[in-house]
């Protein structure tokens, strides 16, 4: 089955200090543009290595469906570890490090000539 690698995406690294979280709305859409199936969805604090499964009121995401992920308050991080788990093979992506209080809506895509699934945040 397919081998997806990490991606890291630099662009949403930001130099200053991150804005506290509660100053600042996270929620965000996550369109899954890959031409697969997702089974799940998790979200961590940077760097935390714990994952917290964002609950979807369908089975699976659809390729082409877009989720809305709400965050509840109180929060203390701006910076949050994504990862996506796919139906078919139980694969795998993480992004790191993604500011949700800047980001407002994340695309992912798989690569299927270098097997990569990639992310771009809007």
């Amino acid at each position: 089955m397919r081998k997806l690698s990490l991606a890291v995406c630099a662009a949403v690294v930001a130099l200053a200090a991150p804005a506290l979280a509660d100053e600042a709305k996270q929620d965000f859409k996550l369109l899954n543009k890959t031409g697969y199936d997702l089974k799940s969805i998790y979200l961590g604090p940077e760097a935390s290595d714990q994952w917290s499964p964002v609950k979807v009121d369908q089975p699976s995401i659809t390729d082409g469906m877009t989720v809305n992920v709400h965050f509840t308050p109180g929060a203390k991080t701006c910076r949050w570890d994504l990862k996506v788990v796919y139906s078919e093979d139980g694969s795998s992506a993480v992004w790191h490090k993604i500011d949700l209080c800047k980001v407002e809506k994340i695309t992912i895509r798989y690569d299927s000539d270098k097997d990569v699934t990639r992310a771009t945040f809007d």
